[in-house]
């Protein structure tokens, strides 16, 4: 969980403390009050759980003050905008996660990603795409919409053919080698990242192994423009638009950059994790 999330459901939590008090309740009180124990009480005003909506609402009318229950809602989704919980994304499939993303694609220009796990969406094949939401889906527990995310995913793509638009991804070659579905399909997902290398709109760098490195190879992240940041973990995604944080993203990236391999170099570095299959 990031520093800010927590420090803004801290804030958050001696504003609810504040309310209680005002209202001349004791923690217990205001528990038996709204049928909830204590330590609920209790966790929500030290900032060890995040309050829904439908709890501040409840602490609002609790200790008479419902008027300020649209504040504390503010409150609520200025930091949610930063930490967007798996479990609530993926409350109604991933189809929908996939269409929010595809808006912050299409307004976007210059698109630069990290990812040293798994290939990245914007190049993975229709059937490497299927094993990737199954595993998430088992994961998760959440709706099995697997083809409608794969194709949702798969059409976000026809960007890479349209002029204007800048994708410039970087891969550890971990990610090339993660045999995260059948040796047949990987074989086939290695030579479509060999098709995107040249084209005009993409530059593939690899970061080989062997690779001197000035920062782990951590985190996936995507930056879109210079305005926005998404980083993905295993509880939630963050969306990070303050200007020293896009700064900081775009310095690992740019470290990671000056490690990685392009062009012939990087055709290479697949041609070799493809002869690994046993595919070649």
């Amino acid at each position: 969980m990031s520093t800010d999330f927590q420090q803004a459901r801290i804030a958050l939590g001696l504003r609810l403390r504040e309310l209680r008090a005002e209202g001349g309740l004791t923690g217990r009180q205001l528990a038996e009050h709204l049928g909830w124990t204590q330590s609920k009480v209790s966790k929500l005003e030290t900032g060890r759980q995040t309050a829904t909506h439908e709890d501040l609402k409840a602490w609002a009318a609790g200790v008479g003050q419902p008027g300020t229950a649209s504040e504390l809602a503010a409150r609520l989704r200025a930091f949610e905008s930063h930490s967007r919980s798996w479990r609530r994304q993926l409350a109604a499939g991933h189809r929908p996660v996939q269409d929010t993303l595809t808006v912050e694609y299409e307004r976007s220009t210059v698109m630069r990603a990290w990812e040293g796990s798994m290939i990245v969406g914007m190049l993975q094949t229709a059937d490497y795409a299927r094993h990737v939401f199954n595993a998430y889906v088992d994961l998760h527990q959440s709706p099995r919409d697997v083809e409608e995310a794969v194709r949702a995913r798969v059409r976000r793509q026809e960007s890479l053919y349209r002029p204007g638009k800048q994708y410039r991804i970087l891969m550890w070659e971990a990610a090339l080698r993660a045999q995260l579905c059948p040796p047949a399909v990987m074989a086939a997902q290695l030579d479509r990242l060999s098709g995107v290398i040249g084209l005009d709109t993409v530059t593939l760098g690899i970061v080989p192994f062997e690779a001197q490195l000035t920062l782990p190879p951590a985190n996936g992240f995507w930056i879109y423009d210079e305005r926005l940041v998404i980083v993905e973990d295993w509880h939630a995604e963050l969306w990070l638009d303050e200007t020293e944080h896009v700064a900081l993203y775009s310095r690992v990236w740019e470290r990671l950059a000056g490690a990685a391999v392009f062009g012939s170099d990087a055709h290479r570095v697949l041609t070799r994790c493809r002869r690994a299959l046993g595919a070649a």
